[in-house]
């Protein structure tokens, strides 16, 4: 099994909130990071649709068979448990007591905010980083898990980093097509309640080729063939799922003219890649949105590592109307670290214009990272030259 960085966020959690709500997209190890984190604990799912009877015609009786508390699996099946377990914390606020998961988030958020404000610390959880699996495999000698040296970024962008799909026997397609069948067709269709079900497909086929891309709405409802606020009330879901995540342009005390609009990412690559069509290395290396896809690989790791660790991302991206760009920005109690991302694994200086550029107009001179797809790491004119796979350590 490999350890997840969220595990140290959630042992700190238990010690001050009675209780810890983990979301994420399906698939990511919610279950298993709560069981991994919190072994003693007592597990039920109520994804059982005898305990969802059970615990909708009793929900005191549920919540007392455990008065040390227990961990509440895909909580958002029954969401009238809610204001029952909010009376059970007022009566006795131990931390640490009560352990929520759920997948759909947009339901079990909403319920949680009118329940438990409070009394309930957060955690999204995404597929496994680069960071979890690096440590891990060189103490790694599970026949269960499948890895692979860590040398190169088209091989993990092509597979993903959903947890199945190194703790199982898996086929990378059959995964992806069961994943897209059970969750994005099905759970997210019927809560959108779609009903042209190829309108939906062709949506998020367009969003997948739209990656790095700066967001229009207009446009991407012209080509799907559906209205403005119907593609707007879509792709929110995509994001509040944790799917998609829309990069925010950054544009405070900044004298020039700046985009507005967010840039599109697909969460986890593997999934983008799929729905592209994209099956092999070699299709990857010649595909036009090789970059594109790169860019959201590496935004998603810096993403991850925000999260496990229980943090606000502080991630953006720079562009105005001189044309300068820069691909990422971290901000830090008010400083800020440009990052520009190449997908080439070959270094070249032509890749450091940008950061050079961005040096000249804030004057800054230190911690700018290049982060590309080879394994060299320097320093040249104070930027740092980082590889793909050591940029979070």
């Amino acid at each position: 099994m490999i350890p997840r960085q969220a595990s140290e966020t959630l042992i700190r959690y238990s010690k001050g909130f009675p209780a810890i709500c983990i979301t994420g997209p399906r698939q990511s190890g919610k279950t298993t990071l709560a069981r991994m984190t919190f072994p003693d604990k007592p597990y039920r799912s109520l994804e059982d649709p005898d305990l969802q009877f059970l615990v909708r015609s009793d929900p005191r009786g549920f919540l007392d068979t455990w008065p040390e508390g227990l961990i509440i699996d895909e909580a958002q099946y029954v969401p009238e448990l809610f204001p029952y377990l909010k009376s059970y914390i007022d009566e006795d606020p131990s931390p640490g007591k009560y352990i929520i998961t759920g997948s759909q988030q947009f339901n079990l958020m909403e319920k949680i905010t009118e329940s438990l404000a409070g009394r309930a610390a957060f955690l999204t959880l995404l597929p496994f980083s680069i960071k979890e699996l690096s440590e891990a495999l060189p103490s790694s000698k599970s026949k269960n898990i499948k890895m692979s040296p860590m040398e190169n970024p088209y091989e993990k962008m092509l597979k993903g980093l959903y947890p199945p799909l190194y703790d199982r026997n898996l086929n990378t397609y059959d995964f992806y097509s069961a994943y897209i069948l059970s969750y994005i067709e099905r759970d997210l269709r019927h809560i959108l309640n779609v009903q042209n079900l190829s309108s939906f497909q062709r949506f998020i086929s367009f969003c997948a080729a739209r990656i790095g891309s700066m967001v229009n709405l207009s446009s991407l409802a012209l080509d799907c063939g559906i209205t403005h606020n119907t593609a707007k009330a879509w792709l929110s879901i995509l994001e509040i799922s944790g799917l998609v995540y829309l990069l925010k342009p950054y544009y405070r005390n900044c004298g020039k003219r700046l985009v507005k609009s967010p840039k599109l990412y697909f969460t986890d690559t593997g999934l983008a890649c799929h729905i592209l069509g994209i099956s092999s290395d070699e299709q990857l290396f010649l595909n036009p949105q090789r970059g594109p896809l790169f860019e959201g690989f590496i935004i998603s790791e810096i993403l991850k590592d925000y999260l496990n660790n229980g943090q606000r991302p502080n991630i953006w991206f720079y562009r105005d109307n001189s044309g300068l760009e820069i691909d990422c920005l971290l901000e830090d109690q008010g400083n800020l670290t440009a990052l520009e991302i190449k997908s080439g694994k070959t270094f070249s200086e032509d890749m450091l214009q940008g950061i050079k550029r961005w040096q000249k107009i804030t004057g800054t001179t230190s911690t700018n990272k290049l982060i590309y797809g080879g394994l060299f790491r320097s320093s040249i004119d104070g930027i740092s030259i980082v590889p793909w796979n050591g940029f979070t350590n």
